[in-house]
């Protein structure tokens, strides 16, 4: 007897009895094409501003993949990172990657786990704040990385760090301002978006 011919006996209920056995049986490889989309998404997004000076969106998308798709979308980031290290060469930059975007992935799984998704003016105000504060993070640790990595950790290191950190902060002004502009406007709404396309890929 074909699988065909076993089906056909059975109810519209017995069917969808089955189905979420089904669907739960695809998710592996549904994950693994989400990560794959969503890696592509990173990349796209960091490259299309990359002409633009610290004027970046894989702050915004690190944060939605977390709150949105959770620890699916870790391996998207790693993946991000990598490919950006081949498409430039790897350096010290690249350590700064490895830590700062899976950390910003995980505060927003983290988020999504402590914050109500109906506090709306929540919602707004603390990713915002969180991404900010990244900034801050991202600016110290590729300092950190910079300095430490190329002239070594040791001689008169925090004032070879402080003049460094200094030259870089009219960038980080700029990486705050966006994300400052971009995560109230945006974050709310995609989260959402994503949240529905999870669902329905997952639940």
């Amino acid at each position: 007897m074909t699988e065909a011919d076993e089906n056909a006996g059975k109810t519209p209920a017995e069917d969808s009895a089955h189905a979420p056995a089904a669907r739960r049986r695809l998710h592996p490889a549904r994950r693994i094409a989400l990560a794959g989309v969503y890696a592509a998404l990173l990349i796209g997004g960091k490259e299309a501003l990359a002409a633009i000076p610290n004027v970046e969106i894989v702050t915004l998308l690190c944060a939605l993949g977390g709150y949105s798709f959770g620890f699916t979308s870790l391996p998207s980031v790693l993946a991000f990172v990598a490919v950006e290290g081949a498409i430039y060469g790897f350096g010290t930059w690249t350590v700064s990657y490895f830590i700062h975007w899976p950390l910003v992935t995980l505060a927003f799984i983290l988020l999504r786990r402590l914050l109500p998704a109906d506090r709306k003016i929540a919602v707004r105000i603390v990713p915002t704040a969180i991404a900010l504060l990244s900034v801050v993070c991202f600016s110290v640790l590729t300092s950190l990385a910079d300095v430490g990595l190329l002239t070594g950790f040791f001689e008169n290191f925090w004032a070879r760090f402080g003049v460094y950190y200094l030259r870089g902060v009219p960038f980080y002004i700029a990486q705050a301002v966006t994300n400052a502009v971009v995560f109230p406007l945006l974050f709310p709404a995609l989260a959402r978006l994503l949240g529905k396309i999870y669902a329905k890929m997952f639940m």
